[in-house]
């Protein structure tokens, strides 16, 4: 059944106060599989609060995020058949290990893929430090609905940016590897979707088992360039995005590509290294090139 686009579009989405901890920021980084090497102090740093610890970046991903409206049998959406289209963040300043903060998402654009076809829901979230007011980050969630086009609606996103070109062979590659329980610790962030985590849900929207979520894939692709390319220093990463085009499974290694587009940009690629098949494409990732003070 096509989305109604006049619900949509009139929701009224509260803001969210919301608070964290270090603790938070810690179970936040199992969930994308840091401290698989316990001698590995550039894990431990997101980990243990007596490493000069840092809040791992791509943590606003998740902080203030509500998907409940999705549920809403009104907006026409079948929540058991929506996916991760596409996914953008970018950093307006370091993320606190420990913090009160406000975020508010919007619906931004709707795009209609065609009758019997799938629809997408781009939102944009603005998430705010409390206390000073200073913007943390913006984050744009673009939410592929399966079955919910044919509304009368544009074809194409208003806003979008052109795909990386990835040409020749990459600058760097490294290997991930994910836990099987990935899965059931990301999933303690905040983003309690069965699809994750019952056998059952999982068969029953078309996929073997139990999948991993999409932004866990989406925070180890930053964890494994900001190892690489940042020296494991948050604060110099600025943006990243990509698009979701597989499925995960906890437990797949992952192979994580990227090509120097200019100083300080790279785009990037991440496979399913034992099915080659690409989970992540058209990858921009932004950083300074030097850390503060040099």
């Amino acid at each position: 059944m096509p989305l109604d686009p006049d619900y949509l579009m009139a929701l009224d989405r509260p803001e969210i106060v919301q608070e964290w901890t270090w603790k938070d920021a810690a179970i936040y980084a199992l969930g994308l599989g840091y401290g698989d090497d316990p001698l590995d102090k550039g894990q431990l740093r997101f980990l243990d609060r007596a490493q000069d610890m840092q809040a791992m970046p791509a943590m606003v991903n998740v902080l203030g995020y509500d998907g409940a409206w999705l549920r809403d049998e009104r907006t026409g959406i079948d929540y058991l058949q929506v996916v991760h289209g596409e996914h953008a963040m970018q950093m307006h300043g370091p993320l606190p290990v420990e913090g009160r903060f406000r975020a508010r998402t919007n619906i931004v654009d709707l795009v209609d893929k065609g009758p019997g076809k799938g629809a997408i829901v781009v939102t944009r979230r603005e998430i705010t430090d409390d206390a000073t007011g200073d913007r943390i980050a913006t984050v744009n969630h673009n939410i592929f609905c399966r079955g919910a086009g044919g509304f009368g609606g544009a074809s194409v996103q208003a806003e979008s940016a052109p795909a990386p070109v990835l040409s020749g062979a990459p600058d760097g590659t490294v290997r991930i590897e994910t836990p099987p329980q990935l899965a059931l610790i990301y999933r303690l962030s905040g983003d309690l979707n069965p699809l994750h985590a019952d056998p059952d849900v999982a068969r029953r929207a078309g996929f073997e088992r139990p999948i991993l979520h999409g932004l866990s894939t989406f925070g180890i692709a930053c964890r494994g360039l900001m190892a690489a390319l940042c020296g494991n220093d948050a604060g110099r990463v600025l943006a990243q995005s990509g698009r979701f085009s597989a499925p995960v499974y906890p437990g797949e290694t992952l192979t994580l590509a990227w090509w120097t587009d200019a100083p300080g940009r790279v785009g990037f690629e991440v496979r399913a290294a034992d099915r080659d098949a690409a989970v992540l494409k058209n990858g921009r990732f932004d950083f300074k090139t030097e850390a503060a003070g040099q």
